[in-house]
């Protein structure tokens, strides 16, 4: 049976770069939905309730009374979120649903590969993890065209900070031969990857983004690095 949608307010929103912003979605009273860290909501508008978009969340389980997505301008929903959703705005909110979830098991690596706003669900992965003291390895790469499109920035700089166990790792792949940028540069490859296994058996693969980074993705992970497919899990944005 379909979960029926819910309206809600948006509470807050949240620039996180000129074309990204965050919406913090207020649940109604008595509003307790089954949620899982990973999963996706889908919006839709009152006055479009035909045209829906699905968006993954960017807060975590243990977020109560609120959710949170993160949007950047892209498509119509995209657009009209970014350029004119503000707070007190009422939006449309089918319940969470999705199987992109995170093995929280002591002995197990989670390597986390995004582009783009790909990096949304992510975020809640490490929130979760941290908040708990969990002993899950989380390592994210993060692909982005320059240093003015890495969403959460500061905030996985922090985590980093308060979470032995967690790392942010980012590869700027448009950067000018000028600019003063000391990290890696270039796309996601196999060396890079490698680099991340210690104990290839408990690793376990996420790729979440644009199909383009998502099939290249799985073609270094399962096609060149030969790892079994059960150990590696994905989410395309389209």
């Amino acid at each position: 049976m379909a979960k029926p949608p819910t309206e809600m307010e948006i509470e807050e929103v949240t620039v996180e770069l000129a074309d990204t912003k965050t919406l913090k979605l207020k649940w109604p009273e008595g509003y307790e939905p089954d949620l899982k860290t990973g999963q996706f909501i889908t919006l839709f508008w009152p006055d479009a309730p035909h045209y829906k978009r699905a968006y993954s969340l960017s807060s975590c389980a243990l977020d109560r009374g609120f959710y949170e997505v993160t949007v950047k301008r892209d498509g119509k929903m995209g657009t009209r979120i970014v350029d004119w959703a503000k707070a007190g705005d009422k939006i449309w909110v089918i319940p969470p649903t999705g199987r992109f979830l995170p093995a929280y098991e002591p002995e197990k690596h989670l390597v986390c590969i995004a582009g783009g706003s790909g990096v949304t669900p992510f975020r809640g992965f490490v929130r979760e993890a941290t908040r708990r003291e969990l002993e899950t390895k989380i390592t994210i790469l993060y692909s982005v065209r320059t240093t003015h499109d890495i969403i959460f920035n500061s905030e996985f700089r922090a985590l980093e900070m308060e979470n032995s166990n967690f790392k942010f790792r980012v590869t700027c792949t448009r950067l000018v031969e000028k600019d003063p940028w000391t990290g890696r540069r270039g796309r996601i490859d196999s060396g890079w990857i490698r680099e991340q296994i210690t104990d290839l058996a408990n690793t376990v693969f996420y790729a979440c983004g644009p199909n383009e980074l998502v099939d290249s993705t799985e073609h270094l992970v399962l096609e060149v690095l030969k790892v079994p497919k059960i150990q590696m899990r994905t989410e395309k944005w389209g």
